[in-house]
């Protein structure tokens, strides 16, 4: 895939914010054609460091409540005010997933890069937790590590050079997340795909000089990527 918004996003020091496989290259292929509306408020949810939310308000213009449990909102802030966002495009939250502080119908749209298969898992997590605070017609677009074809039966050794089996419990493929998210009565089912950024957005992330990043490279140096892809899943809440 040729990339045209996610360059300028590929500077050193960009770069070392990722959290995982590069979530703007992802980011950029998952809204190929979006039907977000223009100046929509949405939430990233699971935003990490922020630099899911810095490209979303940069390249779309949306207004961005980059949610995240696990990041620092103050560090977020002051990485928001340095790529010169105002406070009142891209809002640091800090919030479990699963207990959102917003009130209902909030969101025009919900975007999740890396993230949704920490705590989507449940058939549930969407009509409980996740889609009251979603517009109706409003949209969710969600990009996940994958697993071509489900082998938890019989993991690859591969794989288990980085990771365990429990870890390793977060990825599955197409037709795991299709079931799961057809069981959802308040949203209609788009698209659920694999994505075609795989090997570029491993490459980026598996440079990046940090232990998660080195432990990454023993899988995926002993082949562990054929097993692999990301995955993306597109949902409209019903009217």
């Amino acid at each position: 895939m040729y990339y045209i918004r996610s360059g300028k996003y590929n500077t050193p020091e960009l770069q070392a914010k990722i959290m995982g496989p590069n979530p703007i290259k992802l980011g950029e292929e998952l809204l190929l054609d979006h039907k977000i509306p223009d100046g929509a408020v949405i939430c990233d949810l699971g935003s990490g460091q922020g630099l899911t939310s810095v490209f979303l308000a940069k390249e779309y213009g949306f207004t961005v409540y980059a949610t995240d449990l696990w990041s620092d909102s103050e560090e977020n802030r002051r990485f928001f005010d340095e790529m010169r966002i105002s406070h009142e495009q891209v809002i640091p939250v800090k919030a479990d997933a699963t207990d959102l502080p917003f009130e209902k119908e909030f969101f025009d749209a919900v975007v999740s890069i890396d993230s949704y298969n920490f705590f989507g898992r449940s058939p549930k997590y969407l009509d409980e937790k996740l889609l009251p605070f979603v517009k109706k017609g409003g949209y969710i677009y969600i990009a996940i590590p994958g697993m071509k074809k489900d082998c938890h039966e019989n993991l690859p050794e591969e794989l288990l050079r980085s990771w365990t089996p429990e870890q390793l419990d977060y990825m599955h493929d197409v037709a795991y997340w299709t079931d799961i998210v057809s069981q959802s009565r308040d949203a209609e089912v788009i698209s659920t795909h694999e994505m075609e950024s795989n090997n570029e957005v491993w490459a980026d992330w598996l440079k990046q000089d940090n232990e998660y990043a080195i432990g990454d490279r023993k899988a995926m140096e002993a082949g562990g990527g054929k097993y692999l892809n990301f995955i993306a899943i597109i949902l409209r809440k019903n009217v």
